[in-house]
């Protein structure tokens, strides 16, 4: 139908399994150059770079140019957050090795989606937060309380600013390991970077995240949050 988007046009260039492979690499915070995201995907550097300049024709990815070298970002959270959804719906992968195990749960655990927390551990802190009156679920986001202003702001996040940026302020973003909805959007990011601040936790390869000794004991103290919830 010429009267709505074509979906189509990006579900084909998602369902290549290289680019697939490329898109889910870039789900971190760091881009990426083009050598690192063929070996993501098992091919060559020629092939990925076809690969990558589709990606960025069907505006899913962008370049960075830093000095002679390019980085590849995704294009955008809502990029990330497509990804997230139909990875909620996908089938489940086909474990077959220790490494690919260990690597599996650390993951299920704690990790990065695009520019804020999932997992076990980004599931327990917007359950927390819920649970301690600082948010309350909308339709589609979520809804900071007067008490969530006060908390927000002790916890030296300012909330004026993030609702001046042209994204989603809490996005309500489903975590496809955990089926539980996690937060996104701009609040879901200054969580994210101020935790790493504070040195609560701390990245690990593959967009895997760990609570630190540090982390534990200020998410129990200022949330409650215990060592069998990360």
């Amino acid at each position: 139908m010429e009267s709505r988007p074509d979906f189509s046009y990006v579900a084909k260039l998602m369902g290549d399994s290289s680019r697939a492979a490329m898109l889910e690499a870039l789900l971190g915070l760091d881009g990426l150059p083009a050598n690192e995201l063929a070996r993501k995907a098992n091919v060559s550097l020629q092939t990925a770079s076809g690969h990558l300049a589709k990606l960025v024709e069907g505006n899913l990815i962008r370049v960075e140019k830093h000095g002679r070298h390019r980085y590849f970002r995704l294009a955008s959270p809502d990029v990330a957050h497509a990804i997230e959804t139909l990875t909620v719906i996908a089938p489940a992968p086909n474990i077959k090795s220790l490494k690919s195990f260990s690597r599996a749960e650390k993951v299920r655990i704690a990790r990065t989606c695009y520019d804020h927390l999932a997992g076990k551990l980004g599931v327990s802190l917007t359950e927390a937060f819920i649970q301690k009156g600082y948010l309350v679920e909308g339709e589609n986001d979520f809804l900071v309380t007067d008490k969530g202003e006060k908390f927000f702001c002790d916890f030296d996040i300012n909330l004026d600013v993030l609702r001046n940026q042209r994204r989603y302020f809490a996005r309500k973003c489903l975590d496809w390991s955990e089926r539980r909805y996690h937060l996104a959007g701009a609040l879901g990011n200054a969580v994210l970077l101020r935790l790493l601040e504070l040195r609560w936790i701390e990245k690990l390869p593959d967009r895997a995240v760990k609570v630190t000794r540090t982390g534990r004991v200020g998410l129990y103290e200022s949330l409650g949050i215990t060592d069998s919830q990360v």
